[in-house]
């Protein structure tokens, strides 16, 4: 168990550091397991559900019979009773085995330690199990408290709730540790079956209401402000927070993916946000983590039942408009509330847990987490398909009685040897994962994709990928630095079909000097898409171990023509690079290379590139200089915004002509150096007006800025392409 606070401590270290890009792939359909080969582990995993774990060449997955009619258990099976085919074709069960919570052994004091120090090096209160096997017929339950979303008063009531479960529910069998997100990820107890230790743990949660108030937490609210009034775009605000708080989960269920039982965790917060895409990456990375993990998340939103008023609550200003009383305002805050609870959902969801809203009785949570790891029976088998070709084969498990219902986990993915497959199996390889439902994670991978108006049908989309040099296995040759990745994307339509492709070889060669290892290798293509809501999917793979990583997205191309101010996508950019390509992001000759994720350092200079389309014209007024011909009066700042405070704001840019020829545009360009600022979290605010014709747009987004000395933001870019689409 101490594996959980090192790798817990080295994740927060990596977290300290910079908001780095992680992990990026799509969420699960169901719970997945891929196991790492020839690594011994538990040869049963108790749990309710179904997930999979390979140990070498053998396949184990976890059944639970129930009643069809009564959803009971079904106690006293056995091997004889089951059969499980592997693609329709029956396997040899080679073990069999029934692990239950009933059947517990209660742990004697004398096989248990407590860890040297914790997370932070102060020490620990921890009671942990020593031995793997003393952990068999056991249920290990976390406790994540997300102090940075909640409020004192749902502080207060998760607290009662985890301490009444604590001292009335919590049986023999229950091993449970305590994790708290505040300043930093701690874990403040660990697994222990000591109620008392745990219930004064617990009660130290109790009364911090100022880490509920941190810089960038998400407001304890339903209530959000009337849009019909003007209301600045501050959808990305807690970004940065959001971000934080997906990495704290995928760092416990990372510490976790050694310990070979189920596992459970109750995670209590006041509500995630999200826009978009801008938090994908590490959605998705924190869900496969868990599922990698065999750790099943169960959310419980602290607020608990909340009354939606039309009128707001004291959180918010007053509202403007006549949103109050047509729908509007009570929409807004249903919507509000929904995408807050939406990330929780899907957290659960996606890793075989439940989530749970609106209800300020917390009791069932902790029930179904107890009934849903009471017992199981594990079927294992040596599969007799030798071939490693990583494909996905179907399992079947069925029994010779009538009124069993069973629930397993139906497949897995077979192993995979890269070095020894041929081209035609590589690019299958690559084909195959590009349509798997599943996500690649082997290695991290960030995507990010604008759109910049061609036409009133037609945008072209710049679309990056991020892979950290960390993760590349270069090769040295000579003074340079070498390395292969294939990439392969595809833009999937509304009705499914695809309209736009990548398939590319790129070869890294750099300089040794760059020190690639400490960079973020970027990768660049485009499409011309029309309006309209679409996917995308990219797959990266390094070819020196075969190791993938993947990501998808939804993008939506916004119809432009009845907006009161036409905005493209606005690029941040740390680096210019010569291009003699013609696309939007080309100025001057020089390419904005985006900064996909918003860290710079004080050495470097923001660059910010934004356009303007069919900006209202100018009208001469009496006693004023004649205006020239299609004169316009589009004016623009950058305002950077640290706590309650302005720190920043750059000199008010004045555009009068359109400047990009054929497209009816003005391109901005603004630039920033960061030297005079200090190190830190800044939300940015893009004051857009066109004052010609009384429109307006106040764009916020986050960003974070490191010293010279630590390497976030760099980037070295790794080659670039053009995709199209219909």
């Amino acid at each position: 168990m101490t594996g959980w606070t090192q790798k817990t401590r080295a994740l927060m270290a990596a977290m300290a550091l910079a908001v780095l890009p992680v992990c990026a792939q799509d969420a699960p359909r169901g719970r997945a397991q891929n196991s790492q080969q020839n690594q011994p582990q538990l040869t049963s995993t108790p749990q309710a559900g179904y997930t999979l774990r390979m140990n070498g060449e053998l396949v184990l997955t976890d059944v639970v019979a129930r009643d069809a009619k009564t959803g009971e258990f079904i106690r006293g099976l056995k091997q004889s009773d089951f059969k499980i085919y592997e693609n329709g074709k029956e396997q040899q069960i080679a073990t069999f085995d029934f692990q239950s919570v009933d059947m517990a052994t209660p742990l004697n004091e004398a096989t248990v330690s407590g860890l040297a120090g914790g997370p932070n090096g102060n020490g620990s209160k921890a009671v942990v199990v020593t031995r793997p096997e003393e952990l068999r017929n056991h249920r290990l339950i976390v406790m994540f408290f997300d102090l940075t979303s909640m409020q004192p008063e749902d502080l207060e009531r998760s607290v009662d709730a985890a301490q009444d479960f604590l001292r009335t529910k919590m049986q023999p069998a229950d091993l449970v540790a305590l994790v708290s997100l505040g300043d930093t990820l701690s874990v403040d107890q660990d697994f222990t079956a000591d109620k008392n230790a745990l219930i004064n743990e617990v009660g130290a949660y109790n009364g911090t209401e100022g880490q509920g108030f941190a810089q960038g937490a998400n407001a304890n609210t339903n209530q959000v402000e009337d849009t019909t009034g003007y209301t600045p775009d501050e959808s990305e605000y807690n970004d940065i927070n959001t971000d934080r708080e997906l990495f704290a989960l995928r760092a416990i269920s990372q510490s976790l993916s050694k310990i070979s039982v189920k596992k459970s965790l109750l995670y209590f917060s006041g509500g995630i946000s999200r826009d978009g895409i801008e938090n994908e990456a590490s959605l998705r990375a924190a869900i496969n983590a868990a599922v990698r993990a065999d750790l099943a998340i169960y959310s419980v939103d602290t607020r608990g039942l909340q009354a939606v008023l039309p009128l707001g609550d004291a959180s918010t200003g007053s509202l403007r408009g006549s949103g109050a009383y047509n729908g509007g305002a009570l929409m807004n805050n249903m919507n509000q509330n929904f995408a807050t609870q939406e990330v929780m959902a899907t957290l659960s969801s996606d890793t075989g847990g439940k989530a749970f809203f609106d209800s300020n009785d917390f009791a069932p949570a902790f029930a179904q987490v107890q009934k849903d790891t009471s017992a199981y029976y594990a079927i294992g088998f040596r599969s007799t398909n030798p071939a490693r070709d990583g494909k996905y084969r179907k399992l079947t498990v069925k029994i010779d009685r009538p009124g069993i219902k069973l629930e397993y986990r139906p497949g897995y993915y077979a192993p995979a040897d890269f070095r020894h497959s041929g081209r035609e199996d590589r690019e299958q390889e690559l084909e195959d994962q590009l349509a798997s439902d599943l996500p690649a994670t082997d290695i991290p991978v960030y995507l990010d994709a604008m759109y910049f108006r061609l036409d009133e049908n037609r945008f072209y989309v710049p679309v990056s990928l991020l892979v950290p040099g960390s993760q590349i296995p270069f090769v040295k040759g000579g003074d340079k630095d070498k390395a292969t990745l294939d990439i392969i994307g595809a833009v999937i339509d509304e009705v499914k079909r695809p309209v736009g492709r990548v398939r590319e070889t790129v070869k890294l060669n750099l300089d040794q000097s760059l020190g690639a290892r400490q960079k973020n290798i970027e990768y660049t293509t485009g499409f011309d898409l029309p309006p309209g809501k679409y996917d995308l999917k990219f797959v990266v793979r390094e070819n020196q171990t075969g190791r993938m990583g993947s990501f998808e997205a939804t993008i939506t191309l916004p119809d432009l023509k009845r907006a009161p101010l036409k905005m493209s996508s606005i690029v941040l950019a740390s680096m210019l690079e010569p291009s003699k390509k013609d696309n939007p992001l080309v100025h001057n000759g020089q390419e904005f290379v985006p900064n996909i994720s918003h860290v710079f350092r004080q050495d470097q200079h923001l660059y910010l590139l934004y356009e303007v389309y069919e900006p209202a014209r100018d009208k001469e007024h009496p006693g004023e200089p004649k205006l020239p011909k299609d004169a316009i009066d589009l004016l623009s700042s950058l305002e950077l915004i640290q706590g309650s405070t302005k720190v920043y704001e750059t000199p008010l840019v004045a555009a009068r002509q359109v400047n990009v020829q054929g497209r009816d545009a003005v391109a901005v360009q603004l630039e920033v150096p960061l030297t005079g600022l200090k190190a830190g979290e800044y939300i940015c605010q893009l004051n857009v007006v066109d004052d010609a014709a009384g429109s307006f747009a106040f764009p916020r987004f986050a960003m974070l800025v490191r010293p010279p000395n630590t390497g976030a933001g760099t980037q070295a870019t790794a080659g670039q392409a053009s995709g199209g689409g219909n």
